[in-house]
């Protein structure tokens, strides 16, 4: 196990109580934010940060995973039917920006997210593949 409480940590929003989720809800995680007890931390929301709204219709992973996306060989669509594969793109590069400028070697991320999903138990989003390509450790709740 790396002790990353020397450097910040990114969290998604949801997980700390704020209202960013698809639904316009959070989900905030007891666990989640136990662990973020005494470090510095830094809320994300990729969605919001690729320029969609909350709420906003639910979107999916088709024809892959997030490491597809990122190659260009899968897409993700909303329930209504529309492409969102580039605000999906555009928040993960913006995630990992803030993990850049802040230093950040950790993120806690919402578990079978199309953008934060770490694929232990389910998908692996958009975001978790862009942060796991530049070696930070990302970890669901």
């Amino acid at each position: 196990m790396i002790d990353h409480r020397a450097s910040p940590c990114l969290v998604s929003s949801c997980l700390v109580g704020l209202c960013t989720r698809y639904d316009g809800a959070s989900r905030a995680s007891a666990d989640c934010l136990r662990l973020l007890t005494g470090r510095d931390w830094i809320p994300v929301c990729p969605e919001q940060l690729g320029g969609l709204s909350t709420p906003r219709p639910p979107a999916e992973l088709r024809d892959g995973d997030g490491e597809d996306v990122l190659d260009g060989r899968a897409r993700v669509i909303s329930e209504d039917g529309r492409d969102v594969t580039d605000n999906f793109l555009r928040g993960a590069r913006q995630t990992l920006r803030i993990a850049r400028m802040r230093g950040a070697r950790l993120a806690l991320l919402k578990g079978n997210s199309p953008s934060c999903g770490c694929g232990v138990t389910g998908v692996l989003g958009v975001t978790a593949a862009l942060l796991g390509r530049e070696g930070i450790d990302c970890r669901q709740f």
